[in-house]
């Protein structure tokens, strides 16, 4: 049934690999410009020249390279899940920390409800202020109105296992 190379249900019951959540899907199609199922370096690197990030290509083929690990070139949907699961194809959190510092636009450590909305709408998933501090709250475990590192894993880690719901709240 899924001949665009998306997993079905059975693959999804695979315990080898990590499932693909819907979140996981959408970030992965917004990298993926032309919609051909895989991110190449030059979209990888669009994306993030869009997060005002201006990666050397030097630094692009380092992070294709860690992330291909079919190496074909291209990251596919299952490459780019294991790296948003595990933090980096090798469990450390340094991918995982990469991932946090595009949302840290201030470099404060701290990633604010203003900061979310700005990089969620410029990866094209349109969302309001209000709706980036409902997903906040959601995993602020200290209260302050922001997402550390720390809470930043957690709501990684929870988003992997399929454990966050919306609540509306």
């Amino acid at each position: 049934m899924a001949s665009n190379g998306t997993p079905t249900p059975a693959a999804a019951a695979d315990h080898s690999k990590p499932v693909v959540t819907d979140e996981v899907r959408r970030v992965f199609q917004s990298f993926d410009a032309n919609g051909d199922g895989k991110i190449s370096v030059s979209e990888l690197g669009n994306v993030l020249k869009a997060l005002g990030s201006n990666v050397p290509e030097d630094e692009l083929e380092r992070v294709m390279v860690d992330l291909d690990t079919d190496h074909d070139g291209f990251i596919c949907l299952d490459e780019f899940n294991a790296f948003w699961v595990a933090g980096s194809p090798d469990g450390s959190s340094a991918g995982l920390k990469d991932a946090f510092d595009l949302y840290d636009q201030d470099r404060n450590g701290l990633i604010s409800a203003e900061e979310l909305h700005l990089v969620l709408n410029r990866l094209q998933m349109k969302c309001s202020v209000e709706d980036c501090s409902r997903m906040i709250k959601s995993v602020d475990g200290d209260g302050d109105g922001n997402v550390n590192f720390e809470e930043f894993k957690v709501m990684m880690s929870n988003n992997a296992a399929g454990t966050v719901t919306s609540n509306g709240a």
